[in-house]
């Protein structure tokens, strides 16, 4: 699956091309959220396909589904992440702890 970058320009022409949420209704507002919420479970999705790859590797390998160095480097990339973005860190790495948790139960469960 190839990964999308986006670049400084790309994003300014997208946020050019949108109404500023000052600018927008609150029903504008919510069907905004509407969309970003059906983004990131479609994003999840693919996350846990991908893990469930992952988990069948493991296996094959006979390897451990605990990998504590590659989940404390999957924290610190969430933590560079939401500084990137301005979002609070505890508020990111809460989530991915849930997301690797999740994935952690459904990798034991399949063995």
């Amino acid at each position: 699956m190839e990964r999308e970058t986006r670049n400084d320009a790309t994003d300014d022409d997208t946020n050019d091309r949108r109404p500023r949420a000052d600018d927008m209704t609150l029903d504008e507002l919510r069907e905004e959220i509407e969309d970003i919420d059906h983004d990131l479970v479609e994003l999840i999705a693919r996350r846990t396909y991908v893990a469930d790859s992952v988990a069948q590797v493991k296996e094959e390998q006979g390897l451990a589904t605990t990998d504590e160095e590659q989940e404390d480097a999957v924290m610190e990339r969430a933590g560079r992440y939401a500084d990137t973005y301005d979002v609070d860190e505890n508020m990111v790495k809460a989530i991915f702890r849930l997301l690797i948790e999740l994935n952690k139960i459904e990798q034991r469960e399949k063995r």
